[in-house]
């Protein structure tokens, strides 16, 4: 596991040294002419490693501007901002109505930027026969949502092999996406829940160890940790509503052809972005994503998406 990624995986990650002010932080120039403050960030684990990495090259120039990085989940995250008591939040879905209105009542104006892309990964242990090199979103759904006793993979069309769940808990984007994309909406719109019987944690690298540690464990997370841990693991092609098994590599998550592909956001506080540190910081992040993306081991955003992100940085 590289650096950048152990120090996201804690609460609260210290990027720069010394003592951190809260949200609304000093914006005074340093003794050396350069930039000082603090910038606070929480929200989305699978998000936090990239924003760790884009902290640390900022401050590489810009070492009096101290940044914390929290993974509480991109729930847990948009709970903070919304409460106005982060600058930044990062985010492995979109920011839902329900969030949004949270803002709305509290004041707090904001502005989504798309920094990279993903696709979440549905693994096994390394070396495990379950019968299974493809999964479709009907298997999937079968062996996830709520009220499922599928305890087998012979339940899935595998092979007589037990099965134990592993995966986000329900603060996190990615449980979000997953659910929307696979579970579906019942007749009201709202999007359906998984089953609670499952080996659940906001920590990437715990849905890892569970996986690993039953031969017939299958679990889901962003594939930036499937990478970085695929001398332990094996990744499964997955078939969509349509179309064919494909399996998540940067090509078919950057075309979209893989069908848990999905956009990778930060939220930015636009009173905060009045900040010369925050607005640097968002402006430099967006400028070298593609660059940053890949030293961190993510999937870069397209070109496109992340000019049009850029724009909406104040001049």
């Amino acid at each position: 596991m590289n650096s950048r990624r152990l120090l996201a995986i804690g609460a609260g990650a210290l990027v720069a040294a010394g003592l951190v002010a809260g949200c609304g932080g000093s914006d005074s120039a340093s003794a050396d002419g350069g930039l000082s403050g603090a910038i606070t960030i929480d929200g989305s684990s699978t998000v936090a490693p990239l924003t760790t990495g884009a902290a640390e090259s900022f401050n590489a120039d810009n070492k009096d501007v101290q940044i914390t990085v929290g993974t509480s989940g991109t729930g847990g995250g948009f709970e903070k901002f919304c409460a106005g008591s982060t600058d930044i939040s990062d985010a492995s879905r979109g920011i839902k109505d329900e969030e949004a209105a949270a803002c709305g009542t509290a004041g707090i104006k904001y502005t989504e930027f798309r920094v990279a892309s993903d696709g979440i990964t549905i693994a096994i242990k390394k070396g495990t026969d379950t019968g299974k090199t493809c999964v479709n979103f009907t298997e999937l759904k079968k062996a996830w949502e709520k009220g499922s006793t599928v305890n087998n993979w012979k339940a899935i069309g595998g092979k007589d092999l037990a099965m134990k769940l592993a995966g986000p808990g329900d603060q996190s984007g990615t449980y979000d996406f997953f659910n929307e994309t696979v579970l579906g909406k019942d007749d009201a719109g709202e999007v359906n829940p998984a089953r609670a019987d499952y080996a659940a944690s906001e920590d990437d690298n715990v849905i890892v160890t569970a996986i690993e540690g039953s031969p017939g464990a299958l679990g889901y997370f962003g594939y930036t940790y499937f990478e970085e841990n695929a001398d332990k693991l094996d990744d499964l092609a997955v078939k969509g509503e349509e179309g064919d098994c494909v399996k998540p590599t940067a090509e078919t998550i950057t075309d979209g052809t893989y069908p848990l592909s999905r956009p990778l956001f930060i939220y930015v506080n636009d009173a905060s972005m009045a900040r010369p540190e925050v607005k640097a910081f968002v402006k430099y992040y967006l400028t070298n994503a593609v660059s940053l993306a890949e030293d961190n081991e993510f999937v870069p955003a397209p070109q496109s998406a992340l000019d049009e992100s850029l724009a909406k940085v104040p001049a």
